[in-house]
């Protein structure tokens, strides 16, 4: 396997590659990483929904996100059937990487060290991944 997604939806490759700036590509439809704290998101308190860069989709609401300092925006919770969770046990580590429902692009990943009050999960997203639909 090549690293890239099977999508559910019935966008190539090729569509996707023009749709997306070269680093979402790498992020999305390659599961790449984008470098901690060079994020656009990671410090942004703005009120709103965060959707996949890829498809549109809602996927966190701005309520969910909190700072847990790792370099990435974290949340500690997803939409309902927003996400699809799988295992991978790439670079040597085992890890619940977190894709988009709707076209199943990568978003980031899900650990059990978000904050204890809430739901004990913190969702690691790309901010390549997501747009910030605002309040107004």
């Amino acid at each position: 396997m090549n690293g890239k997604i099977k999508q559910k939806s019935s966008i190539s490759e090729e569509e996707w590659k023009k749709r997306l700036t070269p680093e979402q590509y790498r992020i999305l439809r390659e599961k790449g990483t984008e470098t901690p704290f060079t994020g656009q998101y990671i410090h942004t308190k703005d009120k709103g929904m965060y959707m996949c860069a890829a498809c549109g989709s809602p996927l966190f609401s701005s309520n969910a996100k909190f700072d847990s300092k790792t370099g990435w925006p974290s949340f500690d919770q997803a939409l309902p059937g927003s996400v699809v969770f799988r295992e991978d046990n790439s670079h040597g580590m085992r890890r619940i990487e977190v894709t988009c429902a709707n076209c199943g692009s990568h978003l980031g990943h899900v650990f059990d060290d978000g904050p204890i009050d809430s739901t004990g999960k913190r969702f690691c997203i790309n901010s390549a991944c997501l747009l910030l639909n605002r309040e107004k």
